[in-house]
């Protein structure tokens, strides 16, 4: 169907049908971005309607379904269709992700690994300015991100579910040979250019056995997900990193659902630490080594019974 191309693909060019009443084209929309083609008070829509003289119908708020552009003139159809495709590819750009594909590091040796390295800072650094324990990670979720998704409703869920299980078949299994990946977590590093002024500090992974086949799946992984369309570009390679505090964490435990429900103003609001010291003291700290047996597609802002992300998907090595 025409949700198996990227949005700039030539074959997603949409289907137009004739119909006694004149022509109409149907696309399929995830319930949370109605209100973008609506509008304040039903604007968009009477806009869209007047200026392509189609009508458009949408199902009720919550309900998932098919818009559906009906018109006399095919190329008013098409317009409202075109008009409609730009709309929507905006406003999903501007959501807040809902999932990411993540390896977990809860481990219990990891865990208690960190909350001694937390221990540590807090003793030894807690004068440092910004430092406080409010901006360490939750030990049971502890994670090394992939990418993140925008994810809208049950049909895009099980699109993404769907891609793991052809990334599996189509290379994953090859490159681990069926087999968890060890990887040992050790030393940190930051995120932005200046250490005075972190805002990010993170673990840093590597295979122990010197292979680069952990950058190697993260990337295809990555590849994939983008190519189709459902996860947007962020860098050119992974970035495998472990975040273990972050100034996000400061506002809210749960990770950091204020700052995205207030859009970009919150910013303000984040108050970065003075890392330099963590750095010095802590840049060879061993968290410890952890077999990597499965690539998650973990749901934002939850937790499972272990403390983890609720997981929507997975991809299982073995």
């Amino acid at each position: 169907g025409p949700g198996d191309c990227a949005d700039d693909d030539p074959c997603d060019a949409f289907v137009v049908e004739e119909t006694e009443r004149g022509f109409q084209s149907r696309v399929e929309v995830p319930s949370p971005l109605y209100k973008y083609i609506i509008g304040k008070k039903g604007e968009t829509k009477k806009r869209l309607e007047t200026e392509t003289r189609t009508s458009i119908s949408i199902p009720k708020p919550g309900v998932e379904g098919e818009i559906v552009i009906i018109g006399q003139h095919r190329s008013g159809v098409i317009s409202a269709r075109t008009r409609i495709d730009v709309l929507l590819d905006s406003f999903r750009k501007k959501q807040p992700f809902t999932h990411f594909l993540s390896f977990a590091l809860n481990q219990p040796a990891i865990q208690e690994k960190f909350l001694q390295f937390k221990e540590e800072v807090l003793e030894k650094c807690s004068q440092d300015h910004g430092v406080s324990s409010s901006l360490f990670q939750n030990p049971a979720k502890l994670h090394l991100t992939l990418g993140t998704l925008v994810l809208l409703n049950e049909q895009e869920i099980r699109k993404a579910c769907d891609l793991l299980q052809q990334c599996k078949e189509d290379f994953v299994d090859q490159i681990t040979g069926g087999k968890p990946l060890t990887v040992e977590v050790s030393g940190v590093e930051y995120m932005n250019d200046d250490p005075a002024m972190t805002d990010v500090l993170y673990a840093k992974v590597h295979m122990k056995d010197g292979s680069d086949r952990l950058q190697v799946i993260a990337d295809q992984l990555v590849e994939r997900f983008v190519a189709s369309g459902l996860m947007l570009k962020e860098w050119d390679r992974v970035k495998l990193h472990a975040t273990v505090m972050n100034t996000l964490f400061r506002k809210d435990p749960t990770e950091e659902r204020n700052n995205t429900m207030t859009g970009k103003s919150s910013f303000k609001e984040r108050e970065s630490f003075n890392g330099q010291n963590i750095l010095k003291l802590f840049e060879n700290f061993y968290f410890g080594e952890v077999q990597l047996d499965s690539v998650r597609l973990s749901q934002r802002f939850s937790s499972d019974t272990s403390g983890y992300y609720a997981t929507s998907g997975q991809l299982s090595f073995s």
